[in-house]
């Protein structure tokens, strides 16, 4: 299989035989054509040169349509689903031919969800449901459209692991019926653990194909980038006394579905020093976007206040807490990091346009933009062809290092770091942590929300549990292990183990 784009080759001369009735890892760098391969399968992409067969029958596959009619189902890393729609109305979606939108499509979602134990509720809205259950939903969509081959697409990024070994247990459901499961991930352990048979993918083409049984993460990672497994791990503290950051009781309450409102932030409170990180691990859903939202001033509090390097800016605009000093790493580049159609030095003003070398004396500095966006290509190492292509060209981990770039540019007192590493590969997570910890060596205040337990227990100089928009439990990073950090996250320390009010263990 090979596809050129303009000025790069994808993918060239892959080879991928995949038996059915498997769960077939597929694993790279970003960068390295799996994704490209992956659309070309879902037929979402033409191969400029190779051959697909499925069962033995070589197919073209013109569009997703023709991918769904051989029975390949695709699962995104960025979800399709309409929040504001149900379970049932999302799955019968464009499929409204099949089994009808009322009795006879929810007898088939309630069937399909019972064979592969899904658990899914037909008329639950997705907007009400967590991480985890949004991914069985678009498991369930494809199953319901008839699929045996099911790509997933990072899969398990934004899970805790008991999320993920329900779904390893999905999976192996699945298996068992012979489907046969496409699995692209960064996380080698979880491929090792759940994969029959790896491909690894370097720079376009394929460089091994791997036994499961024999081989271990860091000779994966080797394949995958030339290099051994890096570790999230700070080893010396740099935590001083001066406090950056003090969050003092902050609420927020926010109508539901049905208008009546809930506290989605009850009395938070936390205090962040120069050259430390702290990290807030939970569930998806538990208050962290809000806690976020709130800090950057994009959500307006009920009560409470955040103060800055002394200065009370609970009143202040987004903007001005952004001249104020803070970083901010959104949790979805694609929908509040970047403009994914608008060239890289446009995206190195967005958030900063006041500030130098962006503007000058209130005017766009657009020639200082590209000169600083050339800065940031080179000192992240952002491979890219040159910076007026646009955001949407390069692969994740490279939009992810230009993020990073820009909020670490003009040394920002404090970073908000929302899932830093989220869908990226080990080279460009190495490159991450290490912008990180130098950071923090330098006095950087960092807040550090991750679904990654190994990142945050890495990271992390002190280690908070949020659970249903309150501090629950503290962690010391030095002690805990992922496992036990799991569990804090489900509400084991909510049921008779809670930490006291305020910001004290």
């Amino acid at each position: 299989m090979t596809k050129r784009f303009p000025g790069v080759v994808a993918n060239r001369d892959i080879a991928l035989t995949v038996r059915r009735g498997t769960v077939h890892a597929v694993v790279g760098e970003n960068g390295a054509g799996k994704s490209t391969l992956m659309k070309i399968l879902y037929g979402m992409q033409r191969p400029d040169e190779g051959t697909i067969a499925i069962d033995g029958e070589q197919v073209a596959l013109h569009s997703p349509a023709d991918a769904i009619a051989r029975g390949i189902g695709m699962v995104h890393q960025h979800f399709m689903l309409a929040d504001n729609l149900t379970v049932l109305e999302n799955t019968t979606l464009g499929a409204e031919k099949l089994h009808g939108i009322g009795g006879r499509a929810r007898a088939r979602i309630q069937e399909i969800s019972q064979a592969y134990g899904l658990g899914v509720r037909p008329d639950a809205l997705v907007e009400d449901l967590g991480v985890a259950d949004r991914q069985r939903v678009e498991i369930l969509k494809v199953l319901y459209r008839g699929a045996r081959t099911l790509i997933l697409d990072e899969p398990t990024s934004v899970l805790v692991p008991q999320e993920v070994d329900a779904l390893f247990d999905n999976l192996r459901g699945l298996k068992e019926e012979g489907l046969t499961v496409l699995f692209i991930s960064h996380k080698l352990d979880e491929v090792l653990k759940v994969a029959d048979a790896i491909t690894v993918i370097r720079r376009g083409t394929t460089v091994a194909e791997v036994d499961p049984a024999g081989t271990t993460s860091r000779r994966l990672a080797e394949l995958m980038v030339g290099s051994e497994l890096p570790s999230p791990e700070a080893s010396e503290s740099t935590v001083t006394d001066t406090e950056v950051l003090a969050v003092r009781g902050l609420t927020l309450t926010e109508p539901d579905a049905d208008g009546v409102a809930r506290t989605v932030l009850d009395g938070i409170s936390l205090t962040i020093h120069r050259g430390e990180v702290l990290g807030i691990a939970g569930v998806e859903g538990n208050g962290q976007a809000e806690l976020v939202e709130t800090i950057m001033g994009m959500r307006a509090a009920d009560s409470g206040s955040v103060v800055l390097d002394g200065k009370d800016i609970s009143g202040l605009l987004t903007r001005a807490r952004r001249e104020a000093g803070i970083g901010y790493i959104p949790e979805d580049r694609h929908r509040h990091g970047l403009l994914l159609e608008a060239p890289l030095w446009e995206n190195r003003i967005l958030g900063h346009v006041t500030e130098a070398p962006n503007s000058r004396r209130g005017i766009l500095h657009p020639s200082a933009a590209r000169q600083d966006t050339a800065r940031i290509v080179a000192e992240y190492d952002v491979r890219t062809p040159g910076i007026e292509v646009t955001a949407a060209s390069l692969s994740g981990g490279n939009q992810q290092k230009l993020i990073v770039g820009r909020e670490m540019s003009g040394d920002p007192a404090l970073l908000i770091a929302a899932h830093p590493t989220r869908g990226v590969d080990v080279g460009a997570q190495a490159q991450i942590w290490d912008a990180v910890r130098d950071a923090r060596r330098r006095g950087l205040a960092v807040l550090l929300i991750s679904a990654d337990l190994d990142e945050l227990i890495g990271l992390s100089d002190t280690l908070r549990v949020i659970y249903r928009g309150r501090i629950v439990a503290d962690a010391d990073p030095a002690t805990v292990t992922s496992e036990e950090l799991g569990s804090a996250m489900t509400g084991a320390a909510a049921n008779g183990n809670e930490r006291p009010e305020g910001d004290t263990p």
